[in-house]
């Protein structure tokens, strides 16, 4: 065995973010003083407006033209914590979970969320890993993995998004991570634990990017320093979601699929072909792979 290899499988204490008490007892004003986002005296002028009526501190600092409807947003993701990402971010717009929170969209990924844990991820302590994947290009796998990421560490579980699409990567640009070592160079050996980074804003999100583009990406996930890879990333968390390269195109996602021991698929409305889904679930499922369900984007 290549001696790089051997450092690479082993398990790495990573910093996985903490559960902490985050916003509980704290009133919105504090909250928004504490992020300099309220002022005190403006804290008092918002009380003296609310006194002998009911309106709540937020739609009172809104009437007074002290706050935003981004402020009043923000301080409740605080007191209730549930982190969410601030309008004038830097990461995508396409992770929807952490921008819109209320929004339909986001409630369908709480109850996909919901389906997830009781059929797969709360039925065996080995079960921590899950692939995504579909037929074809364009079928929204990436967006779909990293919104479902998001949503599983915003129920407090800590939860690893890894970017396995060794061909065309796109989670380090969702999460404007820029051009650095990730999953490939880990298992190389060219990289540690530090290729995999929290995403401060939410804090129980970890990401680790595709890494360096290599020329064999296949024969990097098949071998079996990827599943002793997985394994020691399942001692530091509860969930590991997987990004994957189109089925039809490449057999990477088989290969990943096997490895994490469950894969949800994902097909978009008018593109996506029928027989290749069918095929990619017969297929998956030969493999000895728990197909939980399928996931129709743009329906």
């Amino acid at each position: 065995m290549n001696p790089h290899h051997s450092q690479v499988v082993r398990s790495v204490p990573l910093s996985v973010p903490s559960k902490p008490a985050f916003g509980s007892g704290r009133s919105i004003g504090a909250i928004l003083v504490d992020a300099q986002r309220l002022k005190p005296t403006d804290v008092d002028r918002i009380l003296a407006f609310q006194e002998g009526t009911s309106v709540l501190f937020g739609l009172a600092g809104q009437a007074l033209g002290l706050l935003t409807e981004e402020d009043v947003r923000y301080a409740l993701s605080v007191q209730f914590d549930y982190p969410c990402l601030p309008e004038d971010s830097s990461l995508s717009r396409e992770l929807v979970a952490a921008y819109e929170p209320a929004s339909r969209v986001v409630e369908d990924l709480r109850a996909l969320r919901s389906q997830l844990m009781l059929r797969w991820f709360d039925t065996g302590a080995d079960r921590r890993g899950l692939a995504i994947a579909s037929a074809g290009h364009g079928d929204g796998r990436s967006y779909l993995a990293a919104n479902l990421a998001i949503v599983f560490s915003q129920l407090g579980e800590r939860t690893l998004l890894i970017d396995a699409n060794l061909r065309t990567p796109k989670q380090h640009k969702l999460f404007n991570l820029g051009a650095r070592a990730g999953l490939s160079d880990m298992l190389v050996g060219r990289a540690g634990s530090e290729a995999v980074v929290g995403i401060t804003a939410l804090r129980d999100l970890s990401v680790l990017p595709a890494g360096t583009i290599p020329p064999n990406p296949q024969e990097l996930l098949g071998r079996q320093h990827f599943s002793s890879f997985l394994q020691s990333m399942g001692e530091n968390f509860d969930v590991i979601i997987i990004d994957t390269p189109a089925a039809s195109a490449y057999a990477d996602a088989h290969t990943v699929a096997v490895r994490a021991g469950a894969a949800l698929l994902v097909a978009r409305q008018g593109s996506s072909s029928v027989p290749q889904m069918a095929h990619l679930t017969q297929g998956l499922r030969e493999f000895g792979v728990a197909v939980l369900g399928s996931v129709l984007n743009d329906a």
